[in-house]
């Protein structure tokens, strides 16, 4: 664009444009950057009408030549209008169902009664720290299962009315019955006094449980 003679412009240089000017300028610098990046043949918007001009099927406006088309797509009319478009396609898409979760196959079991078991309460002769000793039987243990434990407290179980004194340490393993055990209900001391131990040749399965010091006020129940 000339700008030579205008008004404010030193001679031999380009004049001081106004802000239409340089409206233009930007809007026909955006044209032909378009027209170089553009396909407008994948444009779904883009169509040409039977009188040989453009059309925006999108904002229903008329242009004259291609550049006029792409110059308009890059106004705040047509942004808008996509805007929206894309809003509307969204809300109306329908919600897709959740994936089916692979179905897992639950082994099941004959129970075949109570293992056999004994308890031995224990005490460092030193520290006078009290402990129990486990011990359970599983000669008909199913091959491959290995004997499992866990602590429960008193409002956890249903069968009998929970008291705080009191916490319980269940043992389990295929095809036996859970057995549980009603013991203190205090704090467990998990260093190196804490193990467990499962003799694959016996079938016996080791669990000692030490509780740190304080005074034990009710023997352990059965």
């Amino acid at each position: 664009m000339d700008f030579q003679n205008r008004a404010g412009g030193k001679t031999g240089s380009g004049g001081v444009a106004s802000a239409a000017d340089a409206g233009v300028d930007r809007r026909e610098r955006l044209r032909q950057l378009a027209l170089e990046t553009i396909d407008l043949q994948k444009d779904p918007y883009f169509m040409r009408n039977h009188i040989g001009t453009y059309e925006c099927k999108l904002c229903l406006t008329l242009h004259n030549n291609e550049g006029s088309y792409l110059a308009h797509t890059q106004g705040k009319k047509h942004q808008a209008n996509l805007a929206r478009r894309a809003a509307k396609e969204q809300s109306e898409q329908p919600f897709l169902p959740a994936p089916q979760k692979a179905a897992i196959e639950t082994k099941k079991f004959v129970k075949i009664g109570r293992p056999g078991y004994k308890v031995t309460r224990e005490r460092d002769p030193g520290s006078g720290q009290q402990a129990l000793l486990f011990q359970i039987d599983y000669p008909e243990i199913t091959d491959g299962i290995a004997p499992r434990h866990r602590f429960m407290s008193a409002y956890e179980q249903k069968i009998q009315p929970p008291d705080k004194r009191w916490q319980y340490l269940l043992f389990a393993a295929e095809p036996y019955e859970t057995i549980g055990f009603k013991i203190p209900s205090r704090e467990v001391d998990k260093s190196e006094k804490f193990w467990t131990m499962w003799n694959k040749d016996t079938k016996q399965f080791f669990l000692q449980v030490a509780f740190k010091m304080e005074r034990l006020d009710e023997q352990p129940y059965y």
